[in-house]
């Protein structure tokens, strides 16, 4: 045992892992990587975000740097010890920061990790390494190479230096550091973190490899890497170029450059979809460097999740936390942004107020959004992956954001009947082929695409050519209350209200078209002749329909639901009474297609004998088969069943 292993038990009480979290543990050091030289990536993105914030706070408290000013990280090894050590003189870790921090990993979703590692490994493995970034855990990315990694870290301003130590499998241990460990951090304040190396991990113990792995992957790091022992020697060089890399001329700034920022910033390994890097000049001026990644992170949809960009004053790290930085939409970019005009002596508080950040927030809004704009007209396949992971939450400001509504309407795609729900189109691609005469956008809402394609409600449309969008996302039914047209084009649900197609030519083949006129006399008729009919059966269900009515929507089906003018649209009220506990009961209107055989049947038994058990029956199946494929639930599942099973074992009969 070394001596640093030696001393970690030394006074320091063992607190064990969770079963999850040394599963998880286990997972990280021995299966989700599959690049050992990451582990280093993340342990200098770490010192360097440390160096971030104490350059932060000295701005408040300039004694907390006056013994020390220099940022710096130091990586250097001892072969004999088997041992590499990472050090930074960065803002350093008080004792309950230590076990926040390094001693649980509750906070990134443990239970949430396991979950969706076992959903990869169910779809067939998948990129396991990804979702390390989607829940910060790189710092145990230490166990691939170490089997021991201790932490000797000094918060600045304090007087106490305090040890934590793992071989991250048992548990965790903190204590109070000796006066021969307290030394080791060579000045006032940081973190020194020492991995006893692990026979995998021999290659870390070889200087060339340290440097290599730190100009590959953390060369855009804005503070010095050095690669000596944490007493500078004198006329000693940084590995890295220690430069901010957003500053830097574009021309000068690599692909790679770009990415690897990407993954200091994120703790990802995926690629951006888009990197957007520009210099905002004028009433205000800015640089951004912000990327879109290629997956979302599991709280994208949690309410307290914060946006994900870091907003530095002329190169001074400010905070990741400012609320108002970015809408909440947005809140699935990443990067940073360094403003020339903020005061730097000026409390995070008050700085969420200051009317710069609300004109970032807007120009940033704009530009972003016209980059995804670019991204849908130059690269498709990028796009829709964007789409499919982000679409939902871009959205939401159709709801909030009056200001940039055009501009999200223009990149918003919806699946429609016309593409039978296999291909997205535009907002402005559905008006340039809406049928002659159509002045509406129609779509449908609901949950589940197959269960829209296959919705009685769409086959008077699809009869006529007349295309239907799908919405499918919670938030469409939100954002459908706040906006009622697009260009001049008002949004019309196909489940309400009554809807005239009459206007529209049935399609056929060639010189077959229905005509229009004898059509509309044809339905008049039906719905005379049905009169009685349709009086009874509105009796019969009068708890259940506000009407009952001859559809001009249904060409094959006997029976669906709409929602009555006025009405509040049946998913709409399926959302609100799931997340907004809505109270409300609209009946719906229950609409008959006087063409199909079972409704002529129907009628015919009325005209013999309108009390009959059967027409009762038969009216109440058919209700029933109407919500069942509106998706809601029927009143009496086992009659239903029971007068389904006597009909179907009387049609075998005869």
């Amino acid at each position: 045992m070394n001596d640093t292993q030696g001393a970690a038990g030394n006074g320091g009480d063992l607190q064990n892992f969770s079963a999850d979290v040394s599963r998880l543990l286990n997972i990280v050091a021995n299966a989700l990587y599959t690049n050992h030289d990451v582990f280093l990536r993340e342990l200098i993105s770490n010192a360097a975000d440390a160096c971030d914030r104490l350059r932060y706070e000295a701005i408040q408290n300039p004694d907390l740097v006056k013994d020390d000013p220099e940022y710096r990280i130091n990586i250097w090894h001892d072969a004999k010890a088997r041992q590499l050590h990472i050090f930074d003189n960065g803002i350093g870790m008080s004792k309950d920061e230590l076990a926040e921090n390094l001693g649980t990993i509750a906070k990134s979703g443990t239970a949430k990790i396991m979950e969706s590692l076992k959903e990869q490994k169910a779809a067939g493995g998948g990129d396991a390494m990804k979702l390390i970034g989607q829940f910060g855990v790189g710092f145990y990315a230490s166990y691939m190479v170490a089997s021991h990694v201790t932490v000797i870290s000094r918060k600045a301003g304090a007087a106490d230096t305090w040890v934590w130590d793992s071989d991250g499998a048992t548990g965790f241990s903190i204590r109070e550091a000796s006066e021969e460990e307290a030394a080791k951090l060579h000045g006032n304040r940081g973190t020194l973190i020492t991995l006893d190396i692990k026979d995998e991990g021999s290659e870390f113990l070889i200087e060339q490899k340290i440097k290599q792995t730190i100009e590959h992957y953390s060369d855009h790091i804005d503070v010095p890497i050095y690669n000596c022992d944490a007493v500078l020697k004198e006329g000693q060089l940084a590995v890295n170029q220690a430069s901010a890399l957003w500053v830097r001329p574009k021309n000068e700034i690599t692909k790679e450059d770009y990415d690897g920022f990407y993954k200091h910033v994120t703790h990802g390994f995926d690629e951006p979809i888009l990197t957007s890097h520009w210099k905002a000049e004028g009433a205000i001026e800015f640089t951004a460097l912000l990327f879109i990644p290629t997956m979302r992170t599991w709280d994208l949809y949690d309410p307290s999740r914060k946006n994900a960009v870091r907003l530095y004053v002329r190169r001074v790290f400010i905070s990741d936390e400012l609320e108002t930085l970015m809408y909440p939409w947005l809140r699935f970019v990443k990067g940073v942004i360094d403003s020339e005009d903020l005061p730097l002596n000026i409390s995070r508080e008050t700085l969420q107020y200051n009317p710069v950040i609300n004109k970032i927030r807007s120009s940033v809004a704009k530009r972003v959004l016209s980059d995804l704009n670019k991204l849908a007209e130059n690269d498709w396949p990028g796009f829709v992956t964007f789409w499919g992971q982000f679409g939902a939450a871009l959205k939401e400001g159709l709801y909030d954001a009056d200001e940039h509504r055009e501009a999200i309407f223009k990149i918003c795609r919806f699946y429609s009947s016309k593409e039978d729900g296999e291909k997205m189109v535009s907002l402005d691609e559905y008006i340039e082929r809406m049928a002659e005469g159509q002045n509406e956008i129609y779509y449908i809402s609901g949950e589940n695409m197959d269960s829209l394609k296959n919705s009685p409600q769409l086959e008077g449309f699809r009869a006529r050519g007349i295309e239907v969008l799908f919405f499918t996302d919670t938030i469409d039914d939100f954002w459908l209350q706040q906006v009622r047209d697009y260009k001049g084009k008002a949004f019309k649900s196909v489940t309400q209200g009554n809807i005239d197609l009459s206007k529209f030519k049935t399609e056929g083949t060639a010189g077959s078209e229905t005509n229009d006129a004898e059509d509309q006399e044809s339905r008049e008729a039906a719905s005379a002749d049905l009169q009685p009919l349709l009086g009874t059966m509105k009796s019969i269900l009068e708890d259940d329909v506000a009407d009952v009515v001859v559809s001009n929507r249904l060409t094959d089906s006997p029976v669906c639901l709409v929602a009555p003018d006025g009405g509040v649209d049946m998913h709409m009220e399926r959302v609100l009474k799931l997340h907004q506990k809505y109270a409300g009961q609209t009946k719906p209107v229950l609409e008959i297609n006087a063409k199909h055989a079972l409704i002529k049947t129907l009628k015919s038994l009325h005209a013999n004998n309108a009390s009959s058990g059967k027409v009762t029956d038969l009216a109440h199946l058919l209700m029933d088969q109407a919500k069942i494929i509106q998706g809601e639930p029927i009143k009496d599942p086992a009659r239903f069943v029971k007068k389904m099973s006597e009909y179907l074992q009387k049609s075998i009969q005869d």
